[in-house]
């Protein structure tokens, strides 16, 4: 059963639908023996994985028991925020009578979806430096995957999911809408902007990105869209050029430390301290064998040391992801690899609740429910990106003037390659095919649905 599910998921071209975008038939080859369902959502605002429990608990109790089954863990847990009453009390009712999965209580903490500190919440292991979930036995996957999971073993693609829009609109909601839907589209079936004059942040508002101008369509790994007036000082801080963020670390930062003793890999004993890495940049020249510029590879960029814990404006996270990128285009391997790891014994203290960051980044009046509009949006066309997911991008499979079905593959993943296919999620007439997207135009009523089975998440 288990390579007949993986071969499924590979074929549905589901990936991590919490925005890690990783191929999720590769966690399903995996061996471990505690399975996770990350129902946190643990961003500011973000409400589509919430609402899709509360509707479909069911299937995410069957792709979690997939899963399970596919790696062949003895243990299955769905962790859920206990603010997310909707939700618990759905996937509660939902629970087998056998007591083969637990549900999990969540403190209303940020990060709390983050994958290490998932697991150690869950089992009390500590996932090593450099090292992934299946390194302590456990494997981890968004409760909107384990949906797409449900789906892809009954024959259905991914070719929607559902996405929240709010801030500065009329109508804040979650939509199921078609991949490749243009997020101004989105914009405008929530109500539309309240601003002429705004900003949109595409993901969540600590670890998402703004728009850029021109506009994007969904992808696979896009749960939430926020809408902000552009002189927001979220936005101003995610405007903020390369030469800025360093200036203004290199003249201001006074080593507090405040950013390290609230970094959540650091508290579970990574050997990551962020002021240290802004001191070691103050260097003239780039010293990648320095280990404080090296520990750009354990951040994962969660975004509290620069939107919590900095007290000067300084962005701790965008310095460390651009060193992480320029070390690997320099070929520089991680050199942090510990696996005896302890967490600080000051941790639970310095969790930070999720309600007083809402506070601090001045969303508190756009923290509002979001409801669930559960006809599927149905745009004139759509934008299908390539590139999705982690790993290769997936290669143009149809031409121009082609006619194409919801559930159709539109973009193939090479053989053995870390990759993911890519599928029609209109019926339509293929407009125009580059190596870095697919459009199609919209037929006259959206036939390939039945055909196809589309999914409807």
């Amino acid at each position: 059963m288990s390579g007949t599910t993986v071969t499924a998921i590979q074929k549905a071209g589901v990936v991590g639908a919490g925005g890690g975008g990783f191929p999720s038939h590769i966690k399903a080859a995996a061996s471990a023996d505690v399975v996770l369902a990350n129902g946190a959502e643990c961003e500011p605002l973000m409400r589509a994985d919430s609402e899709l429990m509360a509707l479909d608990p069911a299937r995410v109790i069957r792709g979690l028991s997939l899963i399970r089954d596919s790696v062949g863990a003895a243990r299955a847990v769905v962790a859920v925020k206990k603010k997310n009453v909707r939700a618990m009390d759905a996937i509660a009712e939902a629970l087998p009578d056998d007591g083969g999965i637990e549900l999990l209580p969540l403190s209303n903490i940020y990060p709390a979806g983050d994958e290490f500190l998932l697991v150690f919440e869950a089992t009390g292991r500590v996932v090593p430096e450099g090292g992934i979930p299946p390194d302590v036995g456990v494997v981890v996957n968004n409760v909107t995957t384990l949906v797409q999971v449900a789906d892809a073993v009954e024959g259905r693609p991914v070719t929607d999911r559902m996405v929240s829009v709010q801030g500065e609109v009329a109508t804040p909601g979650t939509f199921v809408a078609p991949i490749g839907t243009s997020i101004d589209e989105l914009i405008e079936v929530a109500g539309g902007a309240r601003t002429p004059e705004h900003a949109v942040i595409v993901g969540g508002p600590m670890m998402g990105h703004l728009m850029e101008a021109g506009g994007q369509p969904t992808t696979k790994t896009v749960a939430g869209v926020i809408v902000l007036p552009v002189d927001h000082p979220l936005v101003s801080s995610m405007s903020a050029s390369e030469a800025q963020v360093l200036r203004i670390a290199r003249a201001a930062c006074c080593q507090c430390m405040a950013c390290t003793e609230l970094c959540p890999r650091a508290l579970l004993g990574h050997d990551l301290e962020p002021h240290r890495t802004i001191r070691a940049i103050q260097y003239a020249e780039f010293p990648e064998d320095h280990r404080h510029i090296t520990s750009a590879y354990l951040c994962c960029e969660c975004g509290m040391c620069e939107l919590f814990a900095c007290p000067l404006g300084i962005q701790p996270r965008r310095i460390l992801a651009d060193l992480k990128a320029e070390l690997v285009r320099r070929g520089v391997p991680n050199p942090h690899v510990r696996t005896d790891l302890s967490p600080d014994d000051v941790r639970e203290y310095r969790q930070i609740p999720a309600a007083r960051l809402t506070r601090r980044l001045g969303l508190e009046e756009y923290d509002v429910d979001a409801p669930l509009r559960e006809e599927r949006l149905q745009p004139a066309r759509v934008t299908l990106l390539m590139n999705q997911h982690v790993g290769e991008p997936a290669a143009p499979a149809v031409e121009a003037g082609q006619e194409v079905l919801t559930g159709d593959v539109v973009g193939e993943a090479a053989e053995e390659s870390i990759g993911a296919r890519v599928h029609a999620s209109i019926s339509g007439v293929i407009q125009s095919v580059t190596a870095e997207a697919v459009v199609i135009a919209a037929a006259s009523g959206d036939r390939g649905t039945a055909e196809h089975g589309g999914s409807s998440r």
